[in-house]
């Protein structure tokens, strides 16, 4: 049997309008106040919508409104199709004058402060008509809604979003090079053992999950690894170890420059490929979006020639070979 589909000649535009309100501000009221209108007119829209789809978009409990999942897979389509018209609107209004657009963008802390100043610094210049509004949330997973492109740090995972790997990440101690010095000579195990350990927060993982799969991928036996300090970011892990103490186990390519200019060391050229990389996430219908497209583009090239002869340099920089 055919389904019948909606006519757009139809679409109720004020009930989706209502709908995208309460989802955002969690209540009736709240939406109404933002929409100047009566609640009980902003509530017989929500209801007409859901009557039209024959679903419920809202779950109505004592003290909360909470999505259904139809709900959540609605809000995305219609909060990205209104910023669209918006964004249109605009640009017609101000044909005369020109035309900025500005980009949501997400990147993880550590990623945002160590690459992201030279990444949109470039862009900006490159691309005066865009400007660049940066979110750097903590935690791994998917992006919000809210956000026109996304760098995530995550396990590859089947998705509605277009998914680009601007790089896998390969994990490998780094130290000061003082601390190095100290211990030159010793095993890994020993080194490990003889040093204060420095623990990234994944969330969802265990506290000490890294270094736990680097000793096993290490055969390091029963190499007591529950120890030391616990950041939740690799940024903070980093700058601690730069302090003089402790063994970081971060991502390489990330820290390459603090490497390469002699800040940190690694004494071991053991890594840990633990299935984690930095996604680019775009929303497929937003593709259509020439800033978004742009963005995206010019990112992806950017790190093609950022990873080009890393390996080689990486290898160089090991400093006990």
């Amino acid at each position: 049997m055919d389904k019948v589909r909606i006519d757009r000649r139809w679409l109720p535009l004020n009930a989706l309008r209502a709908f995208e309100a309460v989802a955002k501000h969690g209540s009736f009221t709240g939406a109404a106040n933002a929409l100047l209108i009566s609640q009980s007119a902003l509530s017989r829209h929500v209801i007409s919508l859901e009557k039209l789809i024959g679903v419920q978009l809202f779950e109505r409990r004592p003290h909360a409104l909470v999505l259904t999942k139809a709900g959540q897979h609605l809000l995305p389509a219609v909060a990205k199709s209104f910023d669209r018209l918006e964004y249109s609107l605009d640009e017609i209004k101000s044909s005369a004058a020109p035309t900025l657009r500005t980009l949501r963008v997400q990147m993880p802390p550590t990623f945002a402060v160590h690459l992201a100043v030279p990444i949109l610094r470039d862009f900006r210049r490159a691309n005066r008509e865009v400007e660049i509004d940066l979110v750097s949330p903590y935690g791994v997973g998917p992006p919000p809604s809210d956000v026109d492109v996304a760098v995530v740090y995550a396990k590859p995972t089947v998705t509605g979003s277009v998914s680009d790997l601007l790089w896998p990440v390969k994990l490998g101690i780094l130290c000061h090079p003082d601390l190095a010095e100290r211990h030159a000579g010793k095993d890994l195990a020993t080194f490990m053992r003889d040093n204060e350990l420095i623990h990234v927060r994944i969330a969802d993982l265990p506290r000490h999950y890294v270094w736990g799969q680097f000793v096993r991928q290490a055969n390091l036996g029963a190499l007591a690894y529950e120890r030391g300090l616990v950041f939740d970011t690799a940024l903070l892990a980093v700058q601690y170890a730069l302090s003089g103490e402790g063994l970081a186990l971060v991502d390489l390519n990330l820290f390459r420059d603090d490497i390469e200019a002699g800040r940190l060391v690694r004494p071991f050229a053991d890594t840990l490929d633990d299935g984690f990389g930095y996604y680019l996430i775009t929303d497929p219908e937003a593709l259509s979006d020439t800033a978004i497209a742009l963005f995206r583009s010019w990112l992806i090239e950017h790190f093609g020639q950022r990873k080009t002869g890393d390996e080689a340099r990486m290898r160089l920089a090991v400093s006990n070979e």
